[in-house]
């Protein structure tokens, strides 16, 4: 057909173009290439600028040494220059230790990941007020680019009171140890204190000022955002406020906010996490005559209106076991069993 086109157009490309048949196909058709009975992928064939199997074999043993004495590939390529063999090019060398089939001489090069060991997960829980005490420390930003004041917290995760906190210009270790030693005197020692892995909640002078009241510490794992999360809770609900100013001015009007807003916190606000009690009334257990006061108020409300439900309501109440990192599902078994130990 594209002979025959070629005739009536007077052009073999015109034709080829009619048919779409490229150039080049039309080449290898028109004159086929010899069979071979066993041809030898491009790889495999011995082109003049191929690197023999005995040089491959000189490179990898090179490659193998070097690694037995802990350097690298351009360590071992630089070494046999220098010491006038050159059997292949640097990029060569890469290319043959990509197929050394064993490489467990090979030295690991400490990263991230494999410079430090990997820490386990913390594991508190609690049963009542005062057990476990998480705090952090958040920034509350100025009117100033890169000027904030530090807003120190103690939460205690039962009850999501706030024994407490403080404002300060910067984090320092003998100023939460302050804020502990108020707490502590106020409320009394808690078993366990959380905090993240930061300079502050690590410090010696800390450390030893909790030692020596008989608490345990335990820290985030490094990178891990969720290993604290009733201090990140609670500074949400204090900067998602309607009335968070968002800036302050100074330090004292940093301070007065979070002297009000402690109060409010603990006294006024409904924890969705505490069955919609205040911090303070789990704190104290006023909250079980609030419970009763609120199902005497639900169970009416059904009996008036069945229809409305497919089941009768329970009135929410404050988890028996809370805690990070527990065991999933926490039943109450569970936290009886704890509780008991």
């Amino acid at each position: 057909m594209v002979v025959e086109l070629a005739d009536a157009l007077g052009s073999v490309r015109k034709a080829l173009t009619v048919v779409g048949l490229s150039r080049s196909t039309w080449h290898y058709r028109a004159k086929p290439r010899p069979r071979v009975a066993s041809p030898k992928p491009h790889k495999e064939r011995a082109y003049p600028s191929r690197i023999t199997a005995e040089q491959r074999a000189v490179v990898e043993a090179q490659v193998t040494a070097g690694w037995e004495q802990g350097h690298s590939v351009d360590h071992s390529f630089a070494a046999a220059w220098d010491d006038g063999v050159m059997v292949a090019s640097r990029r060569s060398w890469w290319r043959i230790t990509k197929e050394i089939a064993d490489k467990s001489a090979r030295p690991v090069a400490p990263t991230r990941r494999t410079a430090r060991q990997s820490r386990e997960a913390p594991v508190v829980y609690a049963t009542g007020p005062n057990q476990v005490w998480s705090w952090d420390i958040t920034d509350l930003h100025s009117l100033w680019r890169g000027k904030s004041f530090k807003a120190y917290s103690i939460i205690d995760i039962y009850s999501r009171k706030l024994v407490g906190w403080r404002v300060e210009e910067r984090e320092a270790d003998h100023l939460a140890v302050e804020m502990f030693a108020t707490a502590i005197a106020e409320h009394g020692a808690p078993h366990t204190v959380h905090a993240d892995s930061g300079p502050a909640m690590r410090s010696n002078l800390l450390g030893d000022f909790l030692t020596e009241h008989g608490i345990t510490r335990t820290h985030n794992r490094p990178r891990v955002s969720n290993d604290n999360p009733f201090s990140e809770s609670e500074f949400r609900t204090m900067k998602y406020r309607p009335n968070f100013p968002g800036t302050f001015a100074d330090i004292d009007a940093a301070r007065a906010y979070v002297d009000w807003y402690a109060p409010w916190y603990n006294g006024t606000h409904r924890h969705s996490g505490i069955g919609l009690f205040t911090p303070n009334e789990v704190h104290d257990g006023s909250w079980h005559a609030r419970w009763v006061a609120r199902s005497i108020v639900q169970d009416a409300y059904y009996d008036a209106f069945p229809e409305r439900f497919r089941d009768r309501p329970r009135t929410a109440q404050p988890a028996k076991l809370v805690g990070i990192n527990l065991p999933t599902p926490s039943t109450e078994a569970e936290a009886e069993r704890l509780h008991a130990a």
